[in-house]
């Protein structure tokens, strides 16, 4: 393919050049410049793709494949890593890709044939990227990212890399494929590949462990260069020494790691982007990302310009001062000022990061020699400490610990109740990690250890919810049920599987739960607020499941016969003051306006369709399930209590409260509230209701009826 390799390289030069103009004209910003640049490599990726895959079909080496080859290069893929993924190159990057083919368009029989076929032509696009001939080379290509690199062929199945990010993917690989892309070939099935790993990139709960990974890749990458120590500019490597470019990148995307699985919007691939994002959502302070991008765009500059001086891939300052001049005339400064400039900024940035990935230990609090000595004993038994990283980073932890515990008003309490919540750990290191990263936690944890035992229990099992601590408006005012209930129903359309979507539900329930009971722990909300803010949780859980509950039910029996049903709040739940542990008073009623059944593929009368579907509500509410369960339900109150259908028509309720409830009844309906389901219904009840108790406030036997009620309350 000697023509193809000639117009590739004469495209290269011409594109450099014309860029280059662009940069040192002004007329271009660096991220404009680094786009250009990566798009000059997809599309020479592309063109090298393409003739490469033609070849071998016009050979006859792919089977099933015959005629022109498309822009899709018959299944073949590259996805884009590194700088060129998140648009990003410099002048003289590799460009890093991971070769995939999908394996869907081939019959199984045919697969080896395949793979062979794609794996010479991977080998020959490289060659044809990659040689240098007497007009220079197109673009160095690095296959290393691919999954395990050592023993994988050069391009492997979609399927096959699937599995092993499965199993066997570690964190640099989940943090390499923030930026990844497809960017040549089948595009299509590349985008579908990167959605399949979204689950292995992005974790659902935050993810601190990340930062352990971070800082333990960069001081590896130090130690295999040789770049610790002290600063010193001559021949300083500006992408991975000190303060250097890989500092700005590996603090972004460790931030977007940690939080990115519960917040898509972090999902993006370039560095500045990335930055605004975290900045937005509250995870890096405005000036913080401020001075961080423009460190990152002098450090671009400055690499960019070591690169046109020499024309290879270097990160390296010179080393003597006649290129010290070359490279200051180039940015048109005086050297010294250069100098200064940089040693300023290099040590800014090393300044901003390291303690985001090795804070400071020395403030920690001194270790005691007897408090807590018994329990430590058995601690490291406990399931939470079953790896040695959660040991190590506990022993890290251990003296702030002590400090908080020993600091609470009965420390010993304190610290039982410290001890239950780490027995009841099934894990550690992502907790643990957690700690190390946001000390304010701790105390936290121990305020709720010394004053709320049960909460703690909670938490050992539930550690997840301190997500919302960290990675969310925690502190925020209280949203109304409407905003509530809104973000019940966005968690919830996550799935379209009805158990999936209980779970989800638990899950989001428990953080609210949890949080109101840390903003009364703290002070923040009186008991009245905290009951008004628990009785609008529990309204927005009924509000956002009914409907789910309603459309699986609908799959099974039909639509609801007649104009709907209506779920009223009870007791303290209509009265909108609930506490921590409060069940839910719940009554059902329905109108079936004379319709005798539903129409579904099992068809129910309407009275047994009602009475299954408020047992469907039940269940949703009260099943114990991999989240544990919601509330528990009471539905004494309805008619005839224990007696009564547990779904009652609206002429029934109407005709009951009239002529048969006794005054406690209609002392229960004073409180009686519409919660879910239909709105005109509900204000229908609303109207009996209020009918119901103007006629009652007229009765001569209240009085007697209150004091016999009272009399024998206080008598059982």
């Amino acid at each position: 393919m000697p023509d193809i390799a000639q117009d590739l390289r004469q495209a290269k030069r011409r594109g450099a050049l014309l860029i280059g103009l662009a940069d040192l004209g002004g007329v271009w910003s660096l991220e404009q410049v680094t786009r250009a640049l990566s798009r000059l490599a997809d599309a020479a990726t592309q063109a090298a793709m393409r003739a490469v895959v033609a070849a071998e079909v016009k050979r006859g080496k792919l089977p099933g494949v015959s005629g022109e080859v498309g822009p899709d290069c018959a299944g073949m893929i590259a996805i884009s890593m590194g700088k060129g993924g998140a648009f990003e190159l410099n002048y003289s990057s590799d460009i890093d890709l991971i070769m995939l083919f999908d394996e869907t368009r081939f019959d199984p029989a045919d697969f080896a044939e395949a793979r062979s076929s794609f794996v010479r032509a991977t080998r020959k696009m490289t060659a044809l990227l990659s040689d240098t001939t007497s007009g220079g080379y197109v673009f160095r290509t690095d296959l290393r990212l691919r999954p395990d690199a050592s023993v994988t062929p050069v391009c492997i199945s979609t399927e096959a890399a699937e599995r092993y990010y499965e199993s066997v993917g570690r964190t640099w690989e989940r943090a390499a494929y923030i930026k990844a892309r497809a960017a040549a070939g089948a595009i299509e099935a590349g985008e579908r590949f990167l959605k399949t790993l979204t689950p292995f990139v992005w974790r659902k709960h935050l993810d601190f462990a990340a930062i352990e990974d971070a800082h333990d890749m960069r001081l590896r990458i130090r130690d295999h260069k040789g770049l610790g120590g002290a600063l010193n500019l001559d021949g300083h490597n500006v992408k991975l020494g000190r303060g250097g470019i890989r500092e700005i990148e590996f603090f972004t995307q460790t931030r977007q790691l940690i939080a990115g699985g519960r917040d898509p919007s972090l999902r993006v691939r370039d560095t500045k982007t990335g930055l605004d994002r975290l900045t937005a959502a509250g995870w890096v302070p405005d000036d913080v990302n401020r001075r961080l991008y423009d460190h990152y765009s002098f450090h671009r500059e400055v690499e960019h310009r070591l690169q046109m001086i020499a024309d290879q891939q270097t990160h390296s300052l010179p080393a003597n001062g006649e290129n010290w001049d070359r490279l200051a005339a180039f940015m048109d400064r005086d050297v010294g000022d250069l100098k200064r400039e940089m040693t300023d900024r290099f040590e800014e940035v090393h300044s901003l990061t390291e303690g985001f990935f090795a804070p400071d230990a020395a403030g920690a609090a001194p270790d005691t020699a007897s408090f807590g000595a018994d329990y430590e004993e058995v601690w490291f038994s406990y399931p939470a400490f079953r790896s040695d990283r959660a040991v190590e980073l506990f022993k890290r932890l251990k003296p702030g610990i002590f400090d908080h515990l020993q600091q609470a008003a009965q420390p010993e309490e304190a610290l039982r109740n410290f001890d239950g919540f780490l027995r009841g750990l099934p894990a550690g290191v992502q907790l643990f990690s957690l700690f190390n990263a946001n000390p304010q936690l701790l105390q936290l944890i121990v305020d709720i250890c010394a004053t709320a035992p049960a909460l703690s229990q909670y938490l050992s099992r539930n550690a997840s919810v301190l997500d919302m601590v960290i990675g969310g408006d925690f502190f925020a005012p209280w949203p109304d049920v409407g905003d509530l209930t809104d973000g019940l129903t966005r968690v919830m359309s996550g799935s379209d599987d009805y158990e999936t979507q209980l779970n989800l539900t638990r899950r989001w329930m428990k953080e609210w739960h949890f949080r109101i009971g840390v903003h009364h722990l703290r002070g923040l909300i009186d008991a009245d607020q905290a009951g008004r803010q628990y009785a609008d949780l529990a309204e927005a859980v009924i509000r956002g499941m009914w409907p789910a509950v309603v459309q699986e039910f609908a799959r099974k029996h039909g639509s609801m016969p007649g104009n709907g049903a209506v779920v009223l709040g009870m007791g303290s739940l209509g009265a909108g003051r609930l506490h921590a542990g409060s069940d839910l008073d719940l009554i059902m009623i329905y109108d079936d306006d004379g319709v005798d059944a539903s129409d579904g593929p099992r068809p129910l009368q309407t009275r047994a369709y009602y009475a299954r579907l408020t047992q469907a509500l039940v269940t949703a509410v009260t099943a114990p399930m991999a989240d544990g369960r919601l509330y528990e339900v009471d539905m004494r109150l309805r008619p005839s209590g224990r007696q009564g259908p547990i779904a009652t028509s609206v002429a029934s309720f109407d005709s009951y409260q009239r002529t048969e409830a006794w005054t406690w009844e209609h002392l229960a309906l004073t409180r009686a509230r519409a919660i879910a389901g239909s709105e005109t219904l509900g204000q229908k009840v609303e109207a009996i209701r209020r009918a119901v108790l103007t006629d009652k406030a007229a009765g001569p036997n209240i009085r007697g009826d209150v004091a016999d009620m009272r009399d024998r309350i206080a008598s059982a």
